[in-house]
């Protein structure tokens, strides 16, 4: 009886019915009149499948979106393996990431206008604060049209022009999911490397240390991390996750920042290098990407306004996963901007 009920429902001209009116209607918007989806493997590859734009950024027509993602192809401020310019490439060539968020139960796509803006155009290859300016300059052209910009690296000295450009009126709250804290001073007789780019964002009034949470630290490097203690920023490290769980790191970072305007920063190497080998400063003992995953989905509901991945280096990424687990992440960070967005409908 159960089979003939089975047959009935799903067989024969049904098919192609899809009863429960949530998945319908995700259905009805990423599959087409005929029953497909576009293959991932053809046409011009984009973050996240995302459409296109081609942007002439002296003269922006970007009001119509609601975030766009942006490459950062920049590694001049790596201390140890380089090559994370060819991170958005990399994360360019993976597919299948979503369109769906089962947890979340949405299609970003679904609920945000998105557009692949291409990469930060940079006056030279070799000028790292030159390419820093460069970076706040595009950063702002979406913030002044209304855009939230959701970058790509490059090195982690990309997020500091980034919040020079969201913080510049009003110093910004952080989620910052790292091995390392970043908050470092002058390295090589470099003050810009990609070891302390939240220092200068703090010193320069764009980042609230007070509503910053650094997730998942841990490595040989804990001493250069002194400014984030004496700032006031919350340093919780990967053992304490370990220990505890993630529940409690979701809960106190809700608690921290509660509805503040907050940047989300994902440094790949946060991950342990066993699911993400391929980075510049791989540190054992770090999160799972399921763990990853759990995190950031318990961000749900916060007002996060521009976000990043970075530091995905694919020279040393014989299988790919990292570059997976990059693009995976940049989706959840999407997913919680479009979670956002359906809330306030």
């Amino acid at each position: 009886m159960k089979l003939k009920q089975l047959q009935d429902r799903f067989g024969g001209s049904n098919e192609m019915e899809i009863y429960d009116d949530h998945f319908r209607a995700v259905a009805t918007g990423v599959i087409n009149e005929y029953g497909t989806r576009q293959a991932p493997f053809v046409g011009m590859p984009t973050l996240l499948s995302a459409p296109s734009r081609q942007v002439d950024w002296s003269n922006p027509q970007i009001k119509d979106l609601d975030v766009a993602l942006l490459g950062v192809p920049m590694d001049l401020a790596i201390s140890n393996r380089n090559g994370c310019r060819f991170g958005p490439r990399a994360l360019r060539s993976i597919e299948r990431i979503g369109p769906y968020n089962h947890v979340l139960r949405l299609a970003p796509a679904m609920l945000l206008n998105i557009a692949d803006v291409g990469d930060v155009p940079f006056r030279s290859r070799y000028d790292l604060e030159g390419c820093h300016i460069d970076i706040e300059h595009i950063i702002t052209k979406l913030v002044d049209a209304g855009v939230k910009p959701l970058s790509v690296g490059g090195d982690h000295s990309i997020s500091l022009p980034v919040l020079r450009a969201l913080g510049r009126k009003t110093p910004l709250a952080m989620i910052h999911i790292d091995a390392h804290c970043d908050t470092g001073g002058p390295y090589d007789n470099c003050r810009f490397h990609h070891g302390g780019p939240f220092r200068h964002a703090v010193l320069e009034g764009v980042l609230n240390p007070e509503k910053t949470i650094q997730i998942g630290i841990r490595g040989a490097s804990e001493y250069l991390w002194e400014f984030s203690y004496q700032s006031g920023m919350t340093v919780i490290h990967a053992e304490e996750i370990q220990k505890n769980g993630i529940e409690p790191v979701i809960a106190q970072v809700r608690q921290l920042i509660g509805d503040d305007e907050v940047y989300l920063s994902f440094d790949i190497d946060s991950l342990d290098p066993a699911f993400a080998p391929g980075t510049g400063t791989p540190e054992i003992g770090g999160l799972t990407t399921r763990e990853a995953q759990m995190l950031l989905r318990g961000f749900k509901g916060m007002n996060i306004i521009g976000g990043d991945v970075v530091e995905v280096s694919p020279a040393y990424d014989a299988t790919t996963n990292t570059a997976q687990a990059g693009a995976q992440m940049l989706f959840e960070i999407l997913s919680l901007m479009a979670f956002r967005k359906s809330e306030e409908k």
